[in-house]
């Protein structure tokens, strides 16, 4: 703050200083330009007062800004800040190893465990369909093409005898259908393996199929009503838990990859610094 906006007094404290002088015209300005757009859904009286007060707002903004900004000299008031405190002692936070602030996975699987946790759990996802199919009398044609009627609606509203058959064009969208959707979880699963990183059957055994299940069923009423009419759920439901299983499995016998939590702050910060080493001082260093 330079000479001309402040006044100090004997003691080296400023006395007053230079500051914007209060308007209400910005506000005015923004409530007029709200009645503005209001008076389009509502009535012309609205927009022509909406009109009004943006000029009024406009013209009061500028000329507190132009030529000259409007200011005001405000006196300053020193206070010192006094810090109490109604303690009498310090707390001080344990540092036992049984009192832990923040549980944090030291190891858990990688993602690369996950896609393959994805792709097997496909194939068997892929075998309880085919057995469902075979059990329904309809054939292991119909959910394959079942699935491919998620690219073409057309199938869905097809008879029982038509969605049986054979048909090569879907069985090449199912399989890719099926391939990235396995893929997809089998990322998916694996950065979430994190969250639990000791159970993860019962991640993707359990909890996934059966939110998974929720959130297809609740959605695919309203988006294909006819597809959804067609998909047995107790056998969807259970084609989901054998695809987490064998997830879980494939993932669980992987090797799991230990994380930076229990190495110093420097060292996960990439920071070299001396006494990182284990070693003794000057070995391995020529001294």
């Amino acid at each position: 703050m330079d000479r001309g906006t402040r006044e100090t007094n004997g003691g080296g404290t400023p006395g007053s200083v230079e500051l914007p002088a209060p308007t209400a015209s910005p506000i005015m300005l923004a409530f007029g330009v709200t009645l503005l757009f209001a008076g389009l859904a509502t009535t012309a009286l609205i927009t022509a007062i909406g009109a009004v007060l943006s000029v009024a707002g406009l013209a009061g903004w500028i000329r507190d800004v132009f030529p000259v900004q409007a200011t005001e000299r405000v006196p300053v008031v020193p206070e010192v800040a006094r810090v109490t405190s109604t303690r009498r002692e310090i707390e001080r936070v344990s540092v036992a190893p049984e009192l832990v602030r923040v549980v944090l996975p030291v190891e858990f699987y990688p993602i690369s465990a996950g896609i393959r946790g994805g792709l097997w759990g496909g194939v068997a996802m892929a075998v309880l369909a085919a057995l469902y199919g075979v059990f329904s009398g309809n054939g292991i044609w119909y959910p394959i093409n079942l699935l491919a009627a998620v690219f073409f609606p057309s199938m869905a509203t097809a008879t029982t005898v038509e969605i049986a058959a054979f048909n090569g064009v879907a069985l090449a969208a199912a399989t890719g259908i099926h391939l990235f959707a396995s893929l997809l979880v089998g990322v998916a699963y694996g950065a979430m393996s994190p969250m639990l990183p000791r159970r993860p059957i019962l991640l993707g055994g359990l909890i996934a199929p059966l939110l998974w299940t929720g959130l297809l069923h609740s959605t695919l009423a309203w988006i294909n009503p006819v597809l959804a009419s067609r998909i047995d759920w107790r056998w969807f439901v259970l084609s989901q838990i054998g695809f987490g299983v064998v997830a879980g499995l494939v993932v669980s016998r992987r090797q799991r990859v230990a994380t930076a939590q229990p190495m110093p702050l420097l060292v996960r910060a990439g920071v070299e610094a001396t006494g990182l080493e284990h070693g003794t001082p000057g070995e391995g260093t020529g001294r």
